[in-house]
């Protein structure tokens, strides 16, 4: 009868241990899916091989998650870059749509302008229909001007092969070799982009002056 109640009297202890004890099933299954991958048994291992094993196994998830991260940042870049191209040429297409039907009027200007010359040069002079061509000359280039479009300086500048265009050159004493004469067609530029060249005439030195250098 005694040898019963000391059983009965150990058992609490018994579980009282075990409760105590903390249990990590998922500490414990981490372990074995990191030995299986590397194709390690663990039982079949003592005990500083398995934590050899383990430390190996967890570098190479290291090294392969520091690898994915790498990866994922440079896709996230890429697609960085490739938005911020796609805004740039969007930006620019819109900014230059017009650039064909502008270069297409810009010689109706060009004809205002030698019409609005000539009638202020000849003899008989209609004031109305002078005008007339003057108030269509300001509101064209009103337009062009709101969309961007400028005229391209050239007198008295070095020529410029990006902005200007040489029909010829002509000595002269007072402009030096290089530099721009006149303007034979005026030239226009679309925000940045120059969408009509102007057409110069470029200095040269006098024959006498470049042969006795």
């Amino acid at each position: 009868m005694g040898k019963g109640q000391n059983e009965s009297d150990d058992q609490p202890e018994e579980q009282e241990e075990r409760a105590e004890q903390p249990e990590s099933p998922g500490l414990e299954k981490e372990l074995e899916e990191l030995l299986a991958q590397a194709g390690v048994d663990l039982d079949s291992l003592p005990l500083e091989d398995q934590v050899s094993s383990l430390k190996t196994s967890l570098e190479q998830a290291q090294q392969e998650t520091a690898g994915n991260l790498d990866t994922a940042q440079r896709a996230q870049a890429e697609m960085v870059n490739f938005r911020r191209r796609t805004d740039e040429d969007r930006i620019a297409n819109a900014k230059y749509a017009n650039s064909r039907l502008i270069a297409n009027i810009l010689p109706v200007l060009e004809e205002l302008d030698l019409a609005i010359s000539h009638t202020e040069s000849g003899t008989e002079i209609n004031d109305s229909f002078l005008e007339g061509i003057k108030l269509i000359q300001r509101k064209l280039t009103g337009v062009l001007e709101s969309e961007g479009v400028a005229a391209i300086e050239a007198v008295g500048l070095m020529f410029n092969p990006m902005e200007h265009e040489a029909v010829g050159t002509e000595e002269s004493t007072e402009v030096e070799p290089g530099y721009i004469t006149q303007i034979l067609r005026p030239g226009f530029r679309l925000h940045d982009r120059v969408i009509r060249p102007v057409q110069v005439m470029v200095a040269t030195a006098p024959k006498e002056q470049s042969e006795a250098t």
